[in-house]
């Protein structure tokens, strides 16, 4: 999985590509623990993201808590296939998503 990471003042944007699963989980975790410091505004692009297991729905629910103790969180471009695993697993209900 490739993450590209946007800074822009309190706001981090983070651009998903490829698989979000067990094996790059703990990489978006790293990412998140040494980033959230001061922000504010936290973006997942899923634009380019082909897959998402329970594991990478475990870090998504970690970073939503964590960002309604210091601001929000919102998911964008979010394809076909990664909003029927949100709906599926009611994850549609409990994260910001635009398109």
């Amino acid at each position: 999985m490739k993450i590209t990471k946007n800074v822009n003042g309190n706001q981090l944007g983070l651009a998903l590509e490829g698989r979000l699963d067990t094996t790059t989980a703990p990489e978006l975790e790293k990412v998140l623990q040494s980033s959230l410091d001061g922000v504010e505004e936290l973006v997942f692009d899923m634009a380019e993201l082909e897959y998402l297991s329970s594991a990478g729905l475990r870090i998504l629910l970690g970073a939503q808590k964590t960002m309604k103790k210091q601001g929000s969180m919102k998911v964008v471009h979010v394809n076909e296939t990664i909003m029927e695993i949100f709906e599926v697993t009611g994850f549609a209900d409990i994260l910001t998503i635009e398109n």
